[in-house]
């Protein structure tokens, strides 16, 4: 029987799923991505695509702005090293993003003004 642990307190996980990874283990690509769906799902959060009955309680598009802001730079900067499946599937995502937010927003930004948009271009 596994030992429990902080992050799995009931001890069910498997010994080599509890072991922490090294970081000069993981690729660039893995880093970049992993980086970038944590600023996609926080973004998400922000902008009120939870899925959970509260998640209008969490609308904050300040927050969301800055978050899609972010992402935007790091998909832009990281899209040639990514490789364009990852890139694609990368822009994808910040760009329902974008559009989220324009429709979340009571005032919509003009034109190239949204989150991320002068690094992406404009989104309508």
């Amino acid at each position: 029987m596994a030992l429990p642990s902080e992050h799995d307190p009931a001890g069910r996980e498997a010994p080599e799923a509890r072991e922490a990874r090294d970081i000069a283990d993981v690729s660039a690509v893995e880093i970049i991505t992993t980086a970038a769906v944590h600023l996609m799902s926080a973004a998400a959060v922000k902008c009120g695509l939870a899925e959970d009955a509260d998640a209008g309680n969490h609308i904050d598009l300040a927050e969301a702005r800055s978050l899609i802001t972010a992402l935007a730079g790091l998909v832009v900067a990281a899209a040639p090293e990514v490789g364009n499946q990852h890139a694609r599937a990368l822009r994808d995502g910040l760009r329902t993003l974008q559009l989220a937010f324009r429709e979340a927003s009571a005032v919509p930004d003009s034109p190239g003004e949204g989150p991320g948009e002068r690094l992406t271009g404009s989104v309508v």
